[in-house]
C-alpha cells in the first residue's frame, strides 16, 4: 500500500517532472531523496545506456571493473578508516547487512537505536525502527527489538551501551521523523560509548548521505566517524543499489559467504553511480546543497515557518498547521513536497542541483499557502 502523489509523470529533467498532460511539476521531494543529480541527468543516462549495451548483468560470481571502481571511489571519499565496501540493492538491505556484520564482529545480539529512527522494512531493520506498528511486525518475525534511546539524550546513550551491545545504529539526520539533525554532542557520545564497550557504531546515511547534508557523508559533515556507513537512495540517481562501507577492523573476521547478493553491484547500477558521483563533484552539488539549503531555510522562516530542522537539502519545515494540508495545497500549484511522521513537519528533499530560482518558486508557493 502506498500513499500516492496526484501526478503521473512521464518524463523528468533536473528538478522538474512532466505529467501525462504535458504539465510541469517542481519536484522538491526527489523521489524519496533518490534524484540526487536531478531527473535523467544526461551524463547518467549515457553511462547507463553505454554499459547496458556492453554487458547488462552478471552476478558477483565474477569480478567486474565498474564494481571495483565504485568500491574504490567510495573508499576514497568516505572518512578513514572506512574502506571496505559491500554492495546490495537497497537501504534496508544495507542496514540489514550492517547489523549482521556488527553481530558477527562482536558475538553479541543487542542493538541500541534512537527514537525517531527509520531503518527499513526487512525483519532486522524493523526491529531497530521506531514505532509501535514496526516493532509489532518485528516481534512476529522473532527478531529481538532494539533498546531505544531518546534522541539527543547523552546520558541515556551512555547508560544504554554496555558489554552486551553489538551496535548502535543512528541516522545523523533523521529523515522520516522530519529531518531532525541530531546534536553533534549526542553522536560523539555514541562514539565514545561504542569505543568504551567494544560495540560497533553504524551511521545509516541512506537518506542523509551522498552529498545531501554538507559533505559526501553526513559523518564528515558532523565530524564523527562511525565503524560502518550505509548508503542507498541517491547513490545511483534512480537505479537500485545499496552500499555498506566499513572499517578493516569490523570486517576482519568475515569469511567466504558471510555476505552475499546476486544483484548487488551489477554493472549498470555501478555505471550509473560512478557517473552520478562525477556529476556531483564536477557541478559542485554538495556546495550547492549547503547554499540552497540555507536559502530555503531563511526564506521559510521569513514566510512564517516556526522552525527549520535538518542540514543541507534535507529540511523539515515545522508548521503551525497539519503539514498534509500544506502539501495538498502545494500539489494544487504543481509543487511536490513530502511529509513526516511528525504531522506538523513538511519535508524537503529536492535534487542537489536545485537552483535559487527553483527555491524561490517553492518559497513563493509556500508563501501563498501559508498566508
Amino acid at each position: 500500500m502506498y500513499a500516492e502523489f496526484p501526478i503521473r509523470p512521464v518524463r523528468g529533467r533536473g528538478s522538474w517532472l512532466i505529467d501525462e498532460n504535458g504539465l510541469e511539476w517542481l519536484d522538491a521531494y526527489g523521489g524519496h531523496a533518490v534524484a540526487a543529480t536531478g531527473h535523467s541527468h544526461p551524463d547518467v543516462v549515457r553511462a547507463i545506456a553505454e554499459q547496458a549495451g556492453e554487458l547488462l548483468f552478471y552476478s558477483t560470481a565474477v569480478r567486474h571493473p565498474l564494481r571495483i571502481a565504485l568500491a574504490e571511489r567510495l573508499a576514497a571519499i568516505c572518512p578513514a578508516p572506512l574502506e571496505r565496501v559491500f554492495f546490495c540493492n537497497s537501504g534496508a538491505e544495507a542496514n540489514e547487512n550492517a547489523l549482521h556484520l556488527a553481530r558477527k564482529h562482536t558475538g553479541r545480539r543487542t542493538i541500541v537505536s534512537v527514537t525517531g529512527g527509520w531503518h527499513g522494512r526487512t525483519a532486522a531493520t524493523l526491529a531497530v525502527t521506531d514505532g509501535a506498528r514496526y516493532e509489532e511486525s518485528a516481534r512476529r518475525s522473532g527478531i529481538p527489538l532494539s533498546l531505544k534511546v531518546p534522541a539527543d539524550d547523552v546520558a541515556a546513550m551512555e547508560a544504554a551501551v554496555d558489554a552486551s551491545v553489538a551496535a548502535v545504529i543512528v541516522e545523523p539526520v533523521q529523515g522520516l521523523s522530519g529531518a531532525r539533525d541530531l546534536a553533534v554532542e549526542f553522536l560523539q557520545a555514541a562514539r565514545r560509548a561504542c569505543d568504551a564497550h567494544g560495540a560497533v557504531l553504524i551511521f545509516d546515511e541512506v537518506q542523509c548521505g551522498v552529498g545531501r547534508c554538507g559533505a559526501f557523508s553526513a559523518a564528515e559533515a558532523v565530524g564523527v566517524t562511525p565503524d560502518v556507513l550505509t548508503f542507498a537512495k541517491g547513490l545511483a540517481a534512480g537505479l537500485p543499489i545499496g552500499a555498506v562501507v566499513a572499517t578493516p577492523g569490523v570486517t576482519a573476521g568475515l569469511t567466504l559467504g558471510d555476505l552475499g547478493s546476486t544483484f548487488g553491484g551489477g554493472p549498470v547500477p555501478c555505471a550509473a553511480a560512478l557517473a552520478n558521483l562525477d556529476v556531483i563533484e564536477r557541478e559542485g552539488l554538495i556546495d550547492n546543497a549547503v547554499k540552497i539549503g540555507a536559502w530555503l531555510t531563511a526564506g521559510a522562516l521569513a514566510h512564517g515557518v516556526r522552525r527549520v530542522s535538518g542540514r543541507g537539502l534535507l529540511l523539515g519545515l515545522h508548521l503551525d498547521r497539519p503539514a498534509a494540508e500544506v502539501q495538498r495545497a502545494l500539489f494544487d500549484r504543481r509543487i511536490i513536497t513530502g511529509t513526516a511522521s511528525d504531522p506538523a513537519v513538511l519535508r524537503l528533499l529536492p535534487p542537489l542541483s536545485f537552483s535559487a530560482r527553483e527555491a524561490d518558486l517553492l518559497l513563493a508557493g509556500l508563501a501563498e499557502v501559508l498566508q
